[in-house]
C-alpha cells in the first residue's frame, strides 16, 4: 500500500490486478479485508507447494545479496536483514496458503501477453518489474507490457519504482512519459512513503480517466 500511496478506502469496490505479483501477500491480505484482487505472474505455473519451495530458496539467495550490499538499502521500514527475511517469509507463506484456498485468484501469465479482457480491471499495480530490470528488458519490451497493462485497465495503472537495480532513474523513462501523454494518458510521478532500495521512493500513475 505504501509503495503505491494507497488507502483501503481507495480500493474498496474496485477490481484490482497485481501484475506481476510474485510470491507476495498483497492478494491474500486484501481478501481478508474484503477487497477484490487478482494476482498474475509467471511463477504461478508452479503449484502452491512448489512455489513455496522455490520461494524459500530464492529468499535465502536474496537475503545473502542484501547482506552483502546493505549500503544500497534504507533500513527504516525494516529494522535489519533478519526483520526483512521474516517479513518476506511470512508473505511467502500467506501467498502459498491463499493460492491453495483460492487458486482462481492466481493466474499464470507470460508477459507481455495477458489473458484478460480489455478494461477488465479498474486498477493495475505493478511493482519491481518494469524499469527495475532495465538492463535486461529492452525498451521495446517495456512498451509492449505497458500497452498490455493499459489495455486491461479501465481507470489507471501504477508502477513502482522508477529506478533500476543500481538506483538510477530508468534511462528511457522520460521518452515513455512523453509517448504516453501524446496518446492522451495523464501521467504523474509521485513520491511515496516507502523506500527500501535507495532512491526507490517514487511511483508512476497513468490514468485513462480523469478523477
Amino acid at each position: 500500500m505504501a509503495m503505491f500511496s494507497l488507502s483501503i478506502d481507495e480500493l474498496e469496490g474496485k477490481k484490482i490486478l497485481d501484475c506481476p505479483a510474485g510470491a507476495c501477500s498483497f492478494t491474500a491480505v486484501s481478501q481478508q479485508k474484503g477487497l477484490d484482487v487478482t494476482a498474475c505472474d509467471i511463477a504461478y505455473y508452479h503449484p502452491g507447494e512448489a512455489l513455496a519451495r522455490k520461494g524459500k530458496k530464492d529468499l535465502n539467495h536474496a537475503m545473502e545479496r542484501v547482506e552483502k550490499a546493505k549500503a544500497q538499502y534504507v533500513f527504516e521500514y525494516f529494522d535489519d536483514v533478519t526483520d526483512l527475511a521474516q517479513h518476506r517469509a511470512r508473505a511467502l507463506r500467506d501467498c502459498a496458503a491463499d493460492m491453495k484456498e483460492r487458486p482462481e485468484r492466481y493466474v499464470p501469465v507470460t508477459l507481455p501477453s495477458l489473458p484478460f479482457k480489455s478494461e477488465q480491471f479498474d486498477l493495475i499495480l505493478s511493482a519491481h518489474f518494469l524499469f527495475t530490470y532495465g538492463d535486461r528488458l529492452d525498451q521495446a519490451f517495456h512498451l509492449k507490457v505497458l500497452e498490455e497493462l493499459l489495455r486491461v485497465a479501465k481507470e489507471e495503472v501504477r508502477l513502482f519504482p522508477l529506478v533500476d537495480l543500481s538506483g538510477s532513474r530508468y534511462e528511457h523513462l522520460d521518452e515513455i512519459i512523453t509517448m504516453l501523454e501524446s496518446q492522451g494518458y495523464q501521467v504523474e510521478e509521485r513520491s511515496v512513503p516507502y523506500e527500501f532500495q535507495r532512491n526507490a521512493n517514487t511511483m508512476m500513475r497513468i490514468r485513462k480517466r480523469a478523477d
